[in-house]
């Protein structure tokens, strides 16, 4: 498979090299972490002249041996080299019985810079804390971004690139398959088979038809504000009775394993988090194409989507605006700085134009507001509302 430099990623674990945190780099299922932390060993190498690194990777039967904390913990010791500048990387590091023991006790010798990857329903930010007694620093990797997919085809038509890309999306090891329906099959299958598989060991999920239809659901819905009550009333409505604390707690696995990420509600006049309903985005737009087809095809939804993911991959806050009960797609904030952003599919149509600009210029404060479409043009301003491409937008610095 071809690689390209992720330096978004790798220069962020470069900047960390040496310092006493426990380095956790998360991501959903295939989305690269394994080919990340071999590019930083790469580095370290050329680098770093005395490291020494102590690479386990469990999904190679090798390392069968090490499937128990303990075994694992004396083979890394039985490693280390007093001289060097020690490095420990384990990939998916769940695999291992008690593996956080393992990990603990390597980190409270204060002799090892360590670097895990594990699958994320049993490797959550949420647990981290608790999991580990040591500070974590947490790397969180999403698939390829635009800018990625370009570097990796050498397109040269921006725009006719990301028309490929709003279908192809960011799935790496997708892009080995020359046939669509192969392609599409393995999109499909990494969310079945890995994805939501991982959440059914997790947590001894026995409805899986049920399950099935929250993920279906969620799919349809990208960018529609949802809770568990009403996705409960929906289902419901189909089959059998539906109790919304399951589903609630469903809605919670997928996001926790990086499947979806939840956007709360923001009111941008009172300045306050709403905490009815909610807006839910799939960490790669093409999963809804693969499992769900044509089928209620929204290109609009796909964009905000896709726009989504970008802002989170640029470490931004987002959270969906309300503003005079108008919505304001994404409201960005990272640290002191402030964006508000809205993202239609097609604004030549003067109705659609005023729709999507509307509740911007009702917003008073001095924040950079924008408009981000498929216009195929150079950026321009309308009363102080930035309106640019997408394409345009995703290889820029966000503002």
């Amino acid at each position: 498979m071809k690689l390209i430099a992720r330096k978004q990623y790798l220069e962020k674990m470069v900047r960390i090299i040496g310092t006493p945190d426990i380095k956790v780099i998360t991501g959903v299922r295939r989305c690269g972490k394994s080919k990340l932390m071999e590019a930083f060993e790469e580095y370290i190498k050329k680098e770093i002249v005395d490291s020494n690194i102590i690479h386990i990777n469990f999904n190679l039967p090798e390392y069968d041996h090490l499937l128990e904390y303990r075994a694992l913990y004396e083979y890394v010791n039985s490693r280390y080299s007093k001289d060097k500048q020690n490095f420990v990387f384990i990939d998916e590091v769940q695999m291992c019985a008690g593996f956080e023991k393992a990990v603990n006790g390597l980190h409270a010798a204060e002799k090892y810079d360590i670097y895990i990857t594990g699958s994320n329903a049993f490797l959550l930010s949420s647990d981290l804390a608790t999991l580990f007694t040591g500070r974590t620093f947490e790397i969180k990797v999403y698939p390829f971004s635009f800018s990625e997919y370009l570097q990796y085809f050498n397109y040269n038509d921006k725009y006719t690139a990301f028309d490929q890309y709003m279908t192809e999306g960011g799935m790496a090891g997708s892009y080995l398959y020359q046939d669509p329906e192969a392609k599409y099959d393995y999109i499909a299958d990494v969310f079945d088979t890995l994805i939501v598989r991982d959440i059914r060991r997790k947590y001894n999920i026995r409805n899986i038809q049920l399950m099935e239809r929250i993920v279906d659901f969620l799919m349809d819905n990208i960018s529609n504000l949802s809770s568990a009550r009403s996705i409960t009333t929906t289902l419901s409505g189909i089959r059998e009775k539906v109790n919304h604390v399951t589903v609630s707690s469903y809605m919670q696995y997928l996001c926790n394993a990086f499947a979806f990420y939840k956007v709360r509600r923001y009111d941008v006049r009172g300045k306050k988090y709403l905490s009815s309903n909610d807006k839910y985005y799939l960490s790669d737009h093409t999963f809804r194409y693969a499992k769900l087809g044509t089928k209620n095809m929204d290109y609009g939804r796909t964009l905000e989507n896709i726009v989504a993911i970008e802002l989170l991959r640029k470490g931004y806050e987002i959270y969906a605006g309300v503003l005079y009960k108008k919505e304001i797609d994404f409201v960005a904030i990272k640290r002191s700085e402030k964006i508000y952003i809205q993202v239609s599919d097609n604004i030549s149509d003067e109705k659609t134009f005023e729709r999507e600009v509307s509740p911007l210029l009702q917003i008073k404060d001095a924040y950079p507001k924008m408009i981000i479409a498929r216009t195929r043009h150079d950026r321009y301003q309308y009363e102080g509302i930035q309106i640019i491409d997408i394409a345009d937008w995703l290889l820029s610095d966000i503002r």
